[in-house]
């Protein structure tokens, strides 16, 4: 358990606004902050837990008054960390909202570490730990689908999920275990054949939240899609429409672009990292060469890749050297320049084996721009049903698949006729997996890991 001391942080965005917020947490959160406020027009007394006072911020060193303040006092275990909590609100200036802070660590609180108060939720029972983690994507969300999906998790959706295929693993084990403690009884594990079927139906729900990561991952964390293709095919136009601003400098000069531009858009919930590569070609140029290797490296780890060809010209060796690099990465060729004659010979194309999708385009006029985003969000999040219970943390993914793995090994167990101990083990070691995920077991490690990423004041 965490030492019972008294935590204080700015909890609101560095930099000014309109309002900004100290948060204490802690058994003398309400002294502390008592200690350095004065109510409006000298109102005393004991404050009501969950109700705003008004009133003045005053150094009791100096007695000099330091702002006009919104206080809220919200009593355990009705509050976010299940403590002590006093929010003050004041004007959002840096150096004022500083000031406050450091009254309330002069008057013995501590400034919080990263993610402390959110720990100090799960801790204090206020949170499991899949909940904790979904606190962070919430705060890092960039769509509404993001949203969605953090929300869905920190009001205890996938918690859920995991605590009922807890208890029916615990059902199995208590079966095992009748046969460990009751051997006179000659229990044959309770019909080996009926518990292989529950293991194998337990299998099946891990592995269809497991197939639900790679579609949780792309709506948490973006996709990230490389626009290449050899120069002067309109890559940078073809940004600039997606984004429906011109973001990037477009000339006639082939090799303009020598650096990689990264832009964002939402496509219906989806976000979506666009890059922006140098054309692909050979050249003297040391410096247009080196953003051509950039290129290439930015291809081999993106998630999918928007081919531009110029649909005015025919198909040149480069084009045809660039799609032959992409072994089997997620494609969409976009034929760009419909708005003049047409050159290109797209039959050519599925001939040669190039048979990704693709899109007709007008980087020029945004004629096809809606349709390449419908078809760019269909490639990266494909058109099926949103699954019951979607899978975004690659924690959670790898507890998942140790426990799917030690129930794999059970069924190995269970149908060599071995000894109900040896099965118990991995039906454990699956137990104790899907326990992690939620918190039920705490490592020290793991905690530490977490609550490092979020961000002070949180």
């Amino acid at each position: 358990m965490y030492e019972q001391d008294t935590i204080a942080a700015i909890a609101t965005p560095v930099g000014e606004g309109a309002v900004a917020i100290v948060r204490v947490s802690g058994p003398e959160a309400e002294r502390i902050a008592t200690s350095v406020f004065v109510r409006a027009q000298g109102k005393n007394g004991k404050l009501a837990s969950h109700r705003l006072y008004h009133g003045k911020i005053q150094d009791p060193r100096s007695n000099k008054f330091l702002d006009e303040v919104l206080l809220v006092v919200m009593r355990k275990p009705r509050s976010y960390t299940g403590e002590d909590i006093v929010e003050v609100h004041c004007h959002g200036g840096t150096f004022v909202v500083r000031r406050v802070l450091e009254l309330m660590l002069s008057q013995g609180a501590r400034h919080a570490e990263r993610g402390e108060f959110t720990k100090r939720a799960f801790l204090n029972g206020r949170l499991d730990l899949a909940q904790a983690e979904a606190v962070l994507d919430l705060i890092s969300a960039r769509t509404d689908k993001g949203i969605e999906l953090a929300l869905n998790q920190v009001n205890g959706g996938f918690s859920q999920w995991m605590r009922e295929l807890r208890e029916e693993l615990l059902a199995i084990l208590v079966q095992i275990e009748a046969a460990i403690d009751f051997p006179e009884e000659e229990i044959e594990l309770l019909q080996r054949r009926e518990l292989i079927a529950k293991v194998n139906h337990l299998r099946q729900k891990i592995g269809d939240i497991l197939a639900s990561y790679e579609w949780g991952r792309l709506f948490r964390d973006g996709a990230k899609v490389c626009i290449c293709g050899r120069p002067n095919v309109g890559k940078s136009s073809l940004l600039n429409a997606l984004l429906g601003e011109d973001r990037v400098i477009v000339t006639d000069v082939p090799g303009t672009t020598r650096d990689v531009i990264e832009e964002s858009i939402n496509l219906d919930g989806l976000p979506v990292v666009l890059w922006d590569t140098a054309g692909v070609r050979e050249s003297d140029d040391q410096i247009e060469q080196i953003g051509v290797n950039l290129s290439r490296r930015y291809l081999a780890k993106s998630d999918a890749a928007l081919v531009v060809l110029d649909g005015s010209e025919s198909l040149a060796l480069a084009d045809l050297a660039l799609l032959e690099s992409l072994n089997g990465k997620n494609a969409l060729i976009v034929v760009n320049k419909s708005d003049l004659s047409q050159g290109l010979n797209v039959e050519e194309l599925k001939n040669r084996g190039f048979l990704a999708a693709m899109a007709f385009v007008s980087a020029k006029t945004g004629s096809g721009i809606e349709g390449l985003k419908e078809q760019l969000r269909n490639l990266m999040a494909g058109c099926q049903q949103e699954p019951p219970i979607v899978l975004t943390n690659i924690r959670h993914k790898a507890a998942l698949a140790r426990s799917d793995k030690a129930l794999s090994d059970a069924l190995v167990t269970l149908a060599k006729n071995c000894p109900p101990e040896l099965v118990a083990v991995e039906l454990s070691e699956a137990r104790e997996a899907l326990e992690e995920i939620i918190g039920l077991i705490n490592n020290d490690n793991i905690l530490e890991s977490i609550f490092t990423n979020f961000c002070i004041g949180k």
